[in-house]
C-alpha cells in the first residue's frame, strides 16, 4: 500500500471544500475512481499508467505536486521495497569478448573497398533505369511518372490530437518508441503531427480529438480509458484493454 496518498488527497480537496462531483466535471475522471484513490483501494483503479496518470491529474488539480505523488504511489505499489530490480543491459564494450579474434587491418581495408564498389556499381544500374532507357529486351515498362491530378501515394500516417478536457496520452509509433510517453494534456493543447507506418495509442478518457491525414477521426467519447491501433490500411482500431500500449 501507499500510505499518505489517498489521506493527502482527501484532506486537501476537504480543505479547499470542493466536492468529488466538481472534481469528476472539471479532470474527465470518474467519481468512483477518485474515491478509490483517496482510499487507496488499488485493485479498482485501471492499473499502471494509468493510475498514475489519475494521481497525477487528480493532485494538480488540487494544486499538488502531481508528479511526486504519482512516483510515491510507482514506488510504494508498483515496485515495493525489497523487489529485486531488473538488471540493465551489458554495455556494447562489455558484449566484446576480449580474446575473440580480430581481422587484419589490410583485410578489413580491402572488403570496405568491395562493398564500396558494390555500392557504386548499384548506383550506376539504377540511374541507367531511370534516364529513360529501355530494359534489356525492349520489354514495355510501366510509366512510373505520376498523372496530372493524381495525389501521391500515402505510405505514412499522419497524427495530430488536442484534448477537449485533461487527458493523459500515450503514443508509440510503428518501432514501438515512445512519442508521447504518458503526458497529461490540458484542455485545448494539441500534440503532434506525428507521422509513422502506423501507432498504438492509449489515453486515460475519451477527452481527444484526432485526425488522422488531416482529416477528423471519430473517437469513443467514453470516460474510461481508451486505446487504439492506426494504420495506413486498416486505420483506426479499438484496442482491448490488455493491448493498450503503456507509457511513463
Amino acid at each position: 500500500m501507499a500510505p499518505g496518498i489517498g489521506t493527502t488527497l482527501r484532506e486537501t480537496r476537504n480543505r479547499l471544500r470542493i466536492d468529488l462531483g466538481q472534481v469528476e466535471a472539471e479532470t474527465k475522471i470518474r467519481i468512483r475512481y477518485l474515491r478509490a484513490i483517496e482510499n487507496e483501494e488499488w485493485d479498482v483503479l485501471p492499473g499502471g499508467a494509468y493510475t498514475r496518470s489519475f494521481i497525477r491529474t487528480y493532485a494538480n488539480h488540487l494544486g499538488l505536486d502531481g508528479e511526486r505523488l504519482a512516483d510515491d504511489f510507482r514506488r510504494a505499489v508498483e515496485a515495493p521495497p525489497g523487489a529485486p530490480s531488473r538488471p540493465e543491459p551489458p554495455r556494447i564494450s562489455e558484449r566484446r569478448t576480449a580474446g575473440g579474434p580480430r581481422l587484419p587491418a589490410g583485410v578489413v581495408a580491402g572488403l570496405i573497398g568491395l562493398v564500396l564498389i558494390g555500392v557504386l556499381v548499384a548506383i550506376g544500374l539504377s540511374g541507367s533505369d531511370e534516364d529513360g532507357s529501355e530494359p534489356a529486351g525492349g520489354g514495355n515498362r510501366p510509366s512510373k511518372e505520376q498523372k496530372p491530378g493524381q495525389k501521391p501515394s500515402q505510405r505514412r500516417v499522419e497524427l495530430r490530437l488536442t484534448a477537449s478536457a485533461p487527458v493523459w496520452v500515450c503514443v508509440l509509433d510503428a518501432s514501438g518508441r515512445e512519442v508521447v510517453d504518458g503526458q497529461t494534456l490540458s484542455t485545448g493543447q494539441e500534440a503532434g503531427p506525428f507521422r509513422s507506418a502506423g501507432f498504438r495509442v492509449a489515453f486515460g478518457n475519451g477527452a481527444i480529438e484526432m485526425e488522422l491525414n488531416g482529416e477528423p477521426a471519430a473517437t469513443d467519447q467514453s470516460p474510461n480509458p481508451v486505446g487504439y491501433r492506426i494504420g495506413r490500411r486498416a486505420g483506426l482500431a479499438l484496442l482491448p484493454e490488455g493491448n493498450r500500449p503503456e507509457c511513463g
